[in-house]
């Protein structure tokens, strides 16, 4: 009877030691896996971190903005540099060009009117950062800023998905270093 008592007593212990030793083994792979996840969130932090000094690189090269240029426009067909509205699903990014002869004499003329070298496009909100970059520098009548409202043709009942993707867009100029002269739903 002892003896049985000692044995079960033995089994008990080493099977207790066997479920720890395997516990330690899990906890430890456990560990190994959230370090390998923090390494690689890392990686990837110093590479979004190594783009966004790319992207702010690029925009540096367009001067700082001149705000007595810009203070008195208030309708967004007179605004001069690039202009975003925003809808539920994507940015329209409309884009005044530089005329091609920039002789005080020729600007404007019936040959190049200022609406032919208006564009518009429509672009994703992952996209912003990219499209600015490629614009050329004559587009940039003001300096360095972007007027943004949210699209008057926007769907009421999606307003709150519509500001999301606003605020977000003025995040995302925020960090680019650029202006942002947001402009009231019309």
């Amino acid at each position: 009877m002892i003896l049985r008592k000692r044995i079960n007593g033995f089994a008990a212990a080493a099977l207790l030691l066997g479920v720890a030793l395997a516990a330690c083994k899990k906890g430890e792979q456990a560990v190994a896996g959230v370090a390998h996840s923090a390494e690689k969130a890392e990686q990837k932090a110093q590479a979004a971190a190594t783009e966004r000094d790319r992207q702010r690189a690029e925009l540096a090269k367009v001067p700082l903005p001149t705000k007595s240029l810009y203070v008195n426009v208030h309708e967004p067909s007179e605004w001069a540099n690039p202009f975003i509205s925003a809808d539920a699903d994507y940015l329209t990014l409309r884009v005044l060009m530089a005329d091609a002869n920039p002789s005080p004499a020729g600007a404007g003329t019936m040959l190049r009117p200022e609406a032919a070298r208006r564009q518009e496009l429509q672009i994703r909100p992952a996209e912003l950062a990219e499209a600015l970059i490629a614009l050329p520098p004559g587009a940039w009548h003001y300096g360095r800023v972007v007027a943004i409202a949210e699209s008057p043709e926007a769907d009421r009942k999606q307003r709150a998905v519509v500001r999301r993707n606003v605020e977000l867009a003025i995040q995302k100029l925020n960090d680019l270093e650029v202006v942002v002269d947001e402009w009231p739903s019309r």
